[in-house]
């Protein structure tokens, strides 16, 4: 066995240029499959990691109340109670914050417009401060009562900077209008769908808008360690709050902004707990995740055929020009078995030495590309909420992707070594080339 390794080898040693043509080919393709998974595992991690901290944690508990049957507003009562029993209760979790949650008009003196409104204590706020990129003013500065923070087509559209008074207009949870006046603290750049609906205002501003209780909150987001851990930790969370004497919503996938329609027709009045997780909140990220990995599919299957063709054509192509050879091997005894495994060895041993190059080629330019702190277009920048380009490397894949082209180029090599076994020594010796 060892001795077809090394005939494979000098083979390949001694038709450089066939190797060099074929093995460039394969690292090659090896390149632009790490490149595209690093591509596509930073824009996914890049989408995830935007969104969750924008919007939502791995795992939410929000709620509603209702002061009245028909009148429910989404709020946890009581949150300091919940949140001691989530640190008690789920030691996967990275760090939880209490968020505010809201529906308001902006008003400045130029213009108005309706959006999201979230109330954050940004002191304890650490993904804030990793995904947001402040142009103007200080992230820090959300940290005193009265102030907010817009982006960068908000603060275009109500003609404000820094320092300008901005109105929040909106009902409280008894139905009655009230306002505040805030003022802009920070303006961060734009982050695509999340940045357009959505601003931020200091946590204990949002309680006063809507007239709330200091332990009153819209909803815990638990970062996990692990997100994988999502879907056991949401169901254990539900068995633990229940336990503990709160109730709990029977489970629904939707974001909590379309649940109002059914709580309101239900006849109950006080406080309900909603467990949900990411994909519930942002459906339309698990559309954009779902997509994408299409597209990356698709494209490695394209890489895949071209090089799968271009294998078993060079394959072919030398095969006839070792024809001669072939019968020699044949004639001095060399069984069928042999030459076909000595042509799958060549093959194979083309492959690892072909995909090896090939990663770490493709290494270098993710982890090049990732350093210079690429810029994207606007439109890319929408789409995955994030000025830079973020190459991500999973070395598990690809130490998948080597092994995986490596049996696809030895596997492609089974039908012409098959036919070089078969080759009769008389035949293939008195071959012309």
């Amino acid at each position: 066995m060892f001795q077809l390794f090394l005939i494979a080898f000098r083979n390949l040693g001694t038709h450089r240029r066939r190797t060099l043509l074929l093995g460039g080919a394969i690292a090659g393709v090896t390149a632009l499959l790490v490149i595209l998974m690093g591509l596509s595992t930073g824009m996914k991690e890049t989408l995830l990691r935007s969104a969750t901290i924008l919007s939502t944690g791995h795992v939410n508990v929000g709620g509603f109340y209702k002061v009245t049957a028909g009148q429910a507003a989404p709020v946890v009562t009581s949150y300091p109670k919940v949140m001691e029993l989530v640190r008690k209760e789920i030691p996967e979790l990275d760090y939880a914050v209490q968020r505010g949650r809201g529906w308001a008009k902006i008003v400045s003196e130029k213009s108005s417009m309706q959006v999201g409104i979230g109330g954050v204590d940004v002191k304890n706020e650490p993904g804030l401060h990793k995904v947001l990129q402040i142009r103007e003013g200080s992230l820090d500065g959300l940290s005193e009562s009265g102030t907010a923070l817009l982006f960068e087509k908000q603060a275009k559209r109500l003609e404000v900077k820094v320092g300008d008074t901005i109105t929040i207009s909106a009902p409280t949870m008894r139905g009655t209008n009230n306002t505040v006046d805030v003022r802009v603290a920070a303006i961060a750049g734009d982050m695509g769908m999340m940045s357009d609906f959505n601003i931020y205002v200091e946590a204990s501003t949002l309680r006063s808008l809507y007239q709330l209780r200091e332990d009153t909150t819209g909803a815990l987001y638990l970062y996990l360690k692990d997100v994988s851990q999502v879907p056991q930790v949401q169901a254990r969370l539900r068995e633990v709050l229940a336990k503990a004497g709160f109730t709990v919503m029977d489970n629904d996938p939707r974001a909590f902004w379309f649940k109002f329609d059914v709580v309101n027709r239900e006849a109950w009045t006080g406080q309900k707990l909603d467990i949900t997780n990411w994909e519930d909140e942002l459906s339309f990220i698990t559309w954009t995740l779902t997509a994408l990995n299409g597209l990356t599919g698709v494209l490695i299957f394209v890489l895949l055929v071209i090089i799968g063709v271009g294998i078993m054509n060079t394959l072919w192509i030398a095969i006839r020009e070792r024809t001669r050879e072939i019968g020699t091997l044949r004639a001095i005894g060399m069984q069928r078995t042999r030459v076909v495994a000595m042509f799958l060895f060549e093959a194979m041993t083309l492959g690892a030495l072909g995909t090896l190059v090939g990663a770490l080629l493709g290494l270098a330019v993710c982890l090049g590309v990732t350093a210079a702190n690429v810029s994207v277009p606007e439109v890319v920048a929408m789409f995955i909420m994030s000025e830079r380009l973020n190459l991500v490397v999973d070395a598990g894949a690809v130490v998948g992707a080597m092994v995986f082209i490596t049996t696809c180029t030895t596997l492609i090599s089974l039908i012409p070594s098959f036919l070089a076994a078969r080759l009769k020594p008389v035949t293939a010796m008195h071959h012309i080339g």
